[in-house]
């Protein structure tokens, strides 16, 4: 027998050993669900002394409160109860119940399936109950959810009748707070409306980056991180932003015209932070954080200097041309972009189509760090060339994802 055989048939065997212990340990939980319920029924203030059956099974079994109280409640669901008066309360999915106790369902799938039968009229719960277990038999708890959410907008494909009261003010705050050493510190709590909408924008910005630059070897934390710095980008560029004291929002940073030109030293963000030169040399491209360029005895010699900001109309020009980032192999649409000075402003390039690319933030500050290159084509696209260690022709290379304006014949 080959060795990828003997592999093979310790894998099934394994698998079959992992498969068997889930089930034992299924079973045991919705018998001790069923174990529970039952006390609760009988009274555990009368048999126990406890308050709740959730509180005693904390103490009996040291589980956390929380899981105690997740298990008490999927219980009640799965098996036939009482209220307080002794009234009799039926099980929500009482077949689910029978399969729990065999081994067969995970809790996932459980809390799915009686989190439908809890949004069904009673006439219904038997038939959508016996649809949902049958594929419970070959599929996971995400296809029996999706099944799920299609049988009740079957059932009530008009959904919910809108509530008639005045909806209560959504609860939003927000903590920003700078430490000593310069890192921000940012808290919140959101409601659920924003909240989705927020999870919405950071998972479409903190996608793996894509490019000739190499994988994006970044933590899900360093992506989402980034993904909320694009997010202000994003925020500081529309035209709609409000105004403050007449201007559009900016921050000023204060840096001398040598460090400026050269890339080397340090330059005053804001009122209190610090940033190097090199950054202060990239943001003075196409943002709204506006250098003030001092001399050599920190007198102003350039305050602004807001005509090296690129117009809406050049904007537009950009986009058309570019059609996103043109960095080689990146994806970002237009409006995740900035313009980029092939020739820098501080150096005296003009702020015109021959001397600007459109890039996203990401590959704007590779471009001012690395040893790739920038340069309109005689064709009149931009062009990139690679650093010597990436190709030592340097042959250049051009974006081909974005789709080119359709120009009639």
């Amino acid at each position: 027998m080959s060795g990828d055989v003997v592999q093979g048939a310790d894998a099934v065997a394994l698998a079959d050993r992992v498969g068997s212990l889930l089930a034992v340990m299924r079973s045991a939980e919705a018998e001790l669900g069923a174990v529970l319920v039952e006390i609760e029924r009988r009274g555990v203030v009368g048999l126990f002394g406890y308050r709740s059956v959730a509180r005693l099974l904390e103490h009996l079994g040291d589980v956390p409160r929380q899981a105690a109280e997740r298990l008490v409640k999927r219980a009640r669901a799965l098996n036939p109860g009482c209220n307080l008066d002794g009234s009799p309360v039926p099980a929500v999915a009482p077949a689910t119940g029978v399969a729990a106790r065999s081994g067969r369902l995970s809790n996932s799938m459980i809390d799915v399936i009686t989190g439908v039968l809890s949004q069904v009229a009673p006439e219904h719960c038997a038939g959508v109950e016996r649809d949902l277990l049958a594929f419970a038999g070959e599929a996971g708890h995400r296809q029996v959810a999706a099944l799920g959410a299609r049988i009740l907008a079957h059932l009530d494909p008009d959904g919910r009748e809108p509530d008639a009261t005045e909806p209560a003010a959504p609860s939003r705050e927000l903590f920003l707070r700078r430490k000593r050493t310069g890192v921000w510190e940012l808290n919140g709590r959101f409601d659920d409306e924003t909240g989705t909408r927020a999870s919405a924008l950071l998972d479409a910005l903190a996608e793996r980056r894509t490019g000739d630059e190499g994988p994006d070897f970044r933590s899900p934390q360093e992506r989402y991180g980034d993904a909320f710095s694009d997010a202000v980008d994003l925020a500081l560029n529309s035209p709609d932003l409000p105004m403050q004291a007449g201007e559009r929002a900016h921050v000023m940073v204060a840096v001398s015209l040598e460090d400026l030109k050269s890339g080397v030293g340090r330059a005053t963000l804001g009122d209190t932070g610090a940033m190097s030169a090199a950054e202060a040399r990239v943001q003075a491209c196409d943002s709204m954080v506006i250098p003030a360029v001092l001399g050599e005895k920190s007198e102003p010699l350039n305050l602004g200097r807001l005509r090296r900001l690129i117009s809406a109309g050049l904007r537009r020009a950009l986009f058309l041309r570019d059609r996103g980032c043109a960095f080689p192999g990146c994806h970002r649409p237009p409006r995740h972009c900035q313009g980029h000075h092939i020739r820098h402003w501080a150096d005296g390039g003009p702020t015109d189509l021959n001397n600007l690319v459109l890039m996203c933030a990401h590959h704007h500050r590779l471009l001012h760090r690395s040893g790739w290159e920038v340069r309109i084509a005689v064709d009149g696209l931009p062009e990139f060339l690679p650093p010597v260690f990436l190709d030592k022709r340097r042959k250049p290379r051009r974006n081909n994802l974005h789709e080119p304006l359709p120009f009639a014949a």
